[in-house]
């Protein structure tokens, strides 16, 4: 199969793929991240060529000059998707147009050559094809992909690469919190900020998430599971955790997520909740919401959940909110009914389980 009219897939079968066996052992508990698949997909870039070779092979350690550009420059993206096995053993991708769409956008941002979708799209259903044994069952699980694109050509001095190596790994995952998390603990971080206006915080690098890290240390620090951030201007309003999206359920049924307005990373599930909540007919606002507001509300009783939303996680309720200057508790503390509503909603479509009205969802095999 080709990604476009001119390019075709080479697939180079591995010399010494994993015993059924021992991928069966795997399978049972492979935690997130850490269970890696037999294959990758790699194409490469280069200015006046363009994209060529586009390779279906063994998964192995990537071999680079020290002056590599992304080394010194950090020229690089990604995104994160899953395939889902389906009730009758297949598997289909969930909206990988979408993640092909922003994994475009990333690039254009970060000056690097955008890869053609259609490429991107190919990609993902070749390596999820070749490894289609390591797709795993049980709720919560999935294969997920994680493509992603560095800047290759070696050089010192600041200016956009002229080779690029796109690449598509995937890792057998359960789910992203250990024992399901009922619901996290956030830590406000008061000192850092993860985006402000004109910055990368519409694309997906990954400096935004190392500019994430010590905050995270800090939350982890303070017991807390994870971190939410900010805006960089006045330091008020609430955005995003390092790696999700945030919603808010009040007590009248309408739901809340702070407007992507050029810092917030523009999740495709939180798009998908916003769409499954209109579907359910609920009230749905994309506004400012201030961490005063989400205290006040909290406290009054107004607010009734609050959840934050991935590819990873898919829907994680938040139970308690905390800094160094306030404590308090959000609803019941533990997961809340809308955000179990929307979750299973979004779940039953990714798994086939339910009728796909938007076209979600492309069945693999």
């Amino acid at each position: 199969m080709s990604g476009d009219s001119t390019l075709v897939f080479k697939n180079e079968p591995s010399e010494a793929p994993m015993a059924a066996a021992d991928r069966a052992s795997l399978l049972v508990n492979p935690g997130f991240g850490k269970v890696f698949t037999d294959y990758m997909v790699t194409i490469r870039y280069k200015e006046g060529q363009g994209w060529h070779e586009p390779r279906v092979h063994a998964r192995g350690p990537i071999q680079l000059d020290p002056a590599t550009a992304v080394l010194h420059y950090a020229q690089e993206i990604f995104e994160g998707l899953k395939a889902y096995r389906q009730e009758d053993g297949g598997a289909a991708l969930f909206r990988a147009d979408a993640n092909a769409r922003r994994f475009a956008e990333s690039a254009r941002r970060m000056a690097m050559a955008p890869l053609p979708e259609s490429l991107f799209l190919e990609a993902c259903r070749q390596l999820v094809s070749v490894d289609r044994d390591w797709i795993p069952s049980g709720e919560g699980a999935a294969l997920y992909l994680r493509p992603f694109m560095i800047a290759t050509e070696v050089f010192l001095g600041v200016k956009p690469a002229s080779e690029y190596l796109f690449m598509v790994i995937a890792s057998s995952v359960g789910a992203y919190f250990k024992g399901g998390a009922s619901a996290v603990t956030l830590w406000v971080s008061q000192d850092y900020s993860r985006a402000g206006p004109g910055g990368t915080g519409t694309a997906k690098c990954g400096g935004n998430y190392a500019a994430s890290l010590v905050a995270q240390a800090e939350a982890i620090r303070e017991g807390c599971d994870q971190v939410v951030f900010l805006d960089a201007a006045e330091h008020r309003w609430v955005e995003e955790l390092g790696g999700m999206n945030m919603f808010f359920v009040m007590e009248d049924g309408t739901l809340i997520t702070p407007p992507l307005g050029g810092t917030i990373l523009p999740g495709i599930t939180r798009d998908s909740l916003l769409t499954l909540a209109r579907d359910a007919g609920m009230t749905v606002r994309e506004e400012r919401y201030a961490m005063d507001q989400w205290r006040a509300d909290a406290e009054s009783g107004r607010l009734r959940e609050a959840f934050a939303c991935g590819t990873a996680a898919v829907v994680t309720p938040v139970g308690r909110v905390r800094n160094a200057e306030f404590d308090f508790t959000v609803g019941n503390g533990g997961p809340g009914l809308v955000s179990g509503r929307l979750k299973d909603a979004l779940v039953d479509i990714q798994r086939g389980l339910a009728p796909d009205p938007h076209g979600w969802v492309e069945r693999l095999f």
